[in-house]
């Protein structure tokens, strides 16, 4: 596809990464930099006007909201947490599938007393309860959530279960489920007007990768 105007496209490494890469190759889009070699932040590509910005996944929508990155992509609980405030999403691109769960011991209590949940996905937790008419008490933790409830930091947590092994390993169950995860498109509204035709181009071409993808 031909680019009228620069784009720099934020990703993070990891899964996402890697399930982006080949739908952009759709569109033509190569990597000239090795991500896992490189040191550099900013990685080229084989189409000089077309530039990708490598951060962590939960700094990609401010990135895009500011105007930093033209686009990127990213997993629909990091939007939530985010707010998507400046932000437009006009694409799932159906990759990074999972779930975000209640999880806890097989006899947890889900109601009654004052629940202690324990996540990092505080805003998603909080709302998940408040529509069910419950306060809780959300702790906000980064590293691995299953041992909160082992050692009597929580009661419950949020969390992102895609086999389960890892829950099963310690004990826990997936309790309820609070939303399908995917990863999304996101563009900045600014690029969304200014640079619409070479942004609407590249939408067209990964709709199009993400139905065959789902024919196949």
């Amino acid at each position: 596809m031909k680019f009228d105007t620069p784009i720099t496209i934020a990703l993070s490494k990891g899964r996402i990464f890697k399930q982006t890469l080949p739908l952009l190759s759709e569109a033509g889009i190569e990597l000239r930099d090795d991500p896992e070699t490189s040191r550099k932040l900013i990685l080229d590509t084989n189409r000089p006007e077309v530039k990708i910005v490598l951060i962590r996944a939960t700094d990609v929508p401010t990135y895009v909201q500011w105007g930093a990155a033209d686009l990127g992509v990213t997993g629909k609980d990091v939007l939530v947490e985010h707010g998507g405030e400046g932000l437009y999403e006009p694409l799932d691109l159906e990759i990074a599938r999972c779930r975000l769960m209640v999880a806890g011991f097989a006899c947890a209590r889900l109601g009654g007393h004052r629940l202690r949940i324990a996540t990092k996905y505080v805003k998603a937790a909080r709302d998940h309860f408040a529509a069910k008419g419950q306060q809780v008490e959300v702790i906000k933790l980064y590293g691995s959530m299953e041992l909160a409830p082992l050692v009597g930091l929580s009661d419950l947590i949020v969390d992102l279960v895609e086999s389960g092994n890892t829950l099963k390993a310690n004990g826990l169950v997936p309790l309820e489920h609070i939303a399908d995860i995917s990863s999304r498109v996101v563009v900045n509204k600014a690029a969304w007007k200014m640079k619409h035709a070479t942004v609407e181009a590249l939408l067209e071409v990964l709709r199009g990768a993400v139905a065959r993808r789902g024919e196949a």
